[in-house]
């Protein structure tokens, strides 16, 4: 059995979505992984907004890999930023940072700006859906 059960969905005719898919389609255990933020295992925040996503992603496979699961296993990433302009001027440097984590593993995802996140110091906020095999 292939370890990765995730298809992404794409409605013919639409155009090819870059850096997430449309939708995700698999079967197996469901991990639903609480937002993480860009701090590391001591609380220390990592300093800008590509560190807080790289760091926030790194710990959601940190909760994923208690479950036995990877980025190949992630079927939904939301995303909440507190500056929505500072994403858009960090995304050059965004997607290499992704890649490094995630690999070339692009899930559903959304991304919305939030008015204020818990932790003051926090620039991201990213939950996570993944889909495991039995």
């Amino acid at each position: 059995m292939p370890d990765n059960l995730l298809t992404a969905l794409q409605p013919p005719g639409w155009p090819a979505p870059r850096g997430y898919s449309n939708g995700m389609i698999g079967s197996g255990r469901i991990v639903v992984v609480g937002g993480q933020i860009g701090w590391d295992a001591t609380g220390k925040f990592a300093t800008g907004f590509v560190a807080q996503v790289r760091q926030a992603l790194e710990n959601i496979l940190a909760v994923l890999a208690v479950a036995g699961g990877g980025p190949e296993h992630v079927a939904r990433l939301t995303w909440y930023v507190v500056d929505i302009a500072e994403y858009r001027a960090s995304l050059a440097e965004l997607s290499p940072a992704y890649r490094a984590v995630m690999g070339r593993n692009f899930p559903a995802m959304a991304l919305v700006q939030v008015v204020a996140l818990v932790e003051a110091e926090a620039r991201v906020e990213i939950e996570a859906t993944a889909i495991l095999p039995d």
